[in-house]
């Protein structure tokens, strides 16, 4: 299951919620205002930082370029292009969005 989030961290609890329901083997992928959850000091850093997690996290990294947020990233956060978010897609056999 590839789980999509596009809200930020700082105004919803989308992702908190996502990340309590994404089960081993699944991924995440931020994208819009939500690469703003794959950057340092974002309320979530200490969960996506997380080495040992059963979950995979991606962020859209021209979504972290347009926020200058790019030189933020978390390094546990695998950062992909749009050709990355169509694999992604295509990786997994379902997608939920977060809202």
């Amino acid at each position: 299951m590839l789980h999509i989030v596009n809200k930020s961290p700082h105004q919803t609890g989308s992702l908190a919620s996502c990340l309590r329901m994404a089960l081993p083997g699944h991924a995440v992928l931020l994208i819009e205002d939500g690469v703003y959850a794959a950057t340092t000091g974002s309320p979530l850093e200490a969960h996506l930082s997380n080495a040992d997690s059963p979950v995979r996290v991606y962020a859209l990294k021209p979504d972290l370029d347009a926020r200058g947020m790019a030189s933020r990233a978390l390094a546990n956060v695998t950062l992909v292009d749009y050709g990355g978010f169509v694999d992604l897609v295509a990786e997994h056999s379902a997608s939920n969005s977060w809202l």
